[in-house]
């Protein structure tokens, strides 16, 4: 995607900042997305995709570059591997993790154990038609209590078995999230939408920003959540 289509995106949304996310796709091959990072002059961080074959200079120079997380797409076929975690967690950064719900759980003791912050991807992939009472749920809650993890609040659309315009079942799963640790959920856009590229139906951008006062109608804690948690997680001035 050009980069002018995303300033329109920025226009639209009143977004000023913004993390980029390396496409699995791409596998551990970053230069783009570090390319990427340098055409926002400081105003956008990255979330990396590297193996347990990465170097310290490497690490250095992405740093450096503005990424401040790994990510760990545990959706097959992918190229990091739960393995990888314990060697890969770096002081400092953060990992992004994505996978089912049942993997996530499944790993649970991994991700208490991590030396470094967990962010769980599209609200954990906590099944909808559960919400609250799923055991995802309740461990990823007790994570995010434990000051140990984050959730994204992205990706209604992904499992949403409502859909637009209200996303109702993923809006509940949001607000049950932020209601129990607001400070450690942070929101995204999740533009492009590569998942919803070939259905040729792509979520409203407005819209899903929109669904955040739904979630969150405390104007304060909304502003905590757009602005004061990513700066604190991505590195932000």
């Amino acid at each position: 995607m050009p980069l002018s289509r995303y300033r329109r995106l920025q226009a639209r949304l009143g977004t000023a900042r913004n993390v980029i996310i390396q496409p699995s796709s791409y596998g551990v091959d970053n230069t783009l997305l570090v390319v990427a990072i340098a055409q926002f002059a400081g105003r956008a961080r990255g979330v990396a995709v590297v193996n347990t074959s990465v170097t310290d200079i490497e690490l250095k120079d992405l740093h450096e570059a503005g990424v401040r997380g790994i990510r760990f797409n545990l959706n097959p076929p992918g190229t990091t591997t739960l393995d990888m975690l314990m060697p890969l967690a770096p002081m400092g950064w953060h990992v992004q993790a994505s996978a089912p719900a049942a993997d996530l759980l499944e790993a649970g003791a991994t991700w208490s154990n991590l030396p470094c912050p967990v962010v769980f991807d599209h609200l954990a992939t906590v099944p909808e038609q559960e919400g609250a009472h799923h055991p995802c749920f309740q461990m990823v809650s007790e994570l995010l209590v434990a000051k140990k993890a984050y959730v994204k609040l992205t990706g209604f659309y992904v499992t949403s078995r409502i859909g637009a315009p209200s996303y109702g079942d993923s809006v509940e799963v949001a607000r049950a999230f932020a209601r129990i640790a607001p400070d450690r959920v942070v929101w995204g856009s999740d533009w492009p939408y590569p998942s919803e590229q070939p259905k040729n139906v792509i979520p409203d951008d407005a819209l899903l920003l929109d669904l955040m006062s739904t979630i969150v109608p405390d104007e304060a804690m909304r502003n905590r959540i757009f602005v004061d948690t990513p700066a604190r997680l991505y590195g932000f001035a």
